[in-house]
């Protein structure tokens, strides 16, 4: 199979390929030189500006005050309205247990409900 699209021509002999340099020309590798001593500049300068943002971190985390103790006195919160009694959606319900009447125990079916006559009488 060709491996050149023109096949008028012969393929040429190896001895006859113009030798082309691994690393292209001298302007291609100091091209590349410059753009890999650029990126190491860059990471030295990143490295070093969050090195900064670190120590300033550091340094107004130690001036704060901890827990600083409040100038007054707590109070008691206003007890919050529950916006759905005051849309009638719900009852209001108590803030505090209410007392529960003691109900009688149910009823079993063999012995029937209280004193009621038997159905034969």
């Amino acid at each position: 199979m060709p491996r050149y699209f023109d096949l008028s021509t012969s393929k040429p002999e190896p001895g006859e390929l113009p030798e082309v340099p691994l690393g292209g020309t001298r302007a291609q590798a100091i091209h590349r030189m410059q753009i890999g001593v650029a990126g190491v500049v860059l990471m030295v300068l990143l490295v070093g500006l969050a090195s900064l943002v670190q120590e300033r971190t550091r340094e107004v985390d130690a001036a704060a005050v901890p827990e600083a103790a409040s100038t007054t006195e707590p109070s008691a919160g206003p007890t919050q309205a529950n916006p759905l009694v005051e849309a009638g959606v719900v009852p209001d319900i108590p803030a505090g247990p209410s007392p529960t009447a003691s109900q009688s125990p149910a009823p079993v079916p063999e012995q029937g409900v209280g004193n009621a006559a038997p159905a034969g009488e």
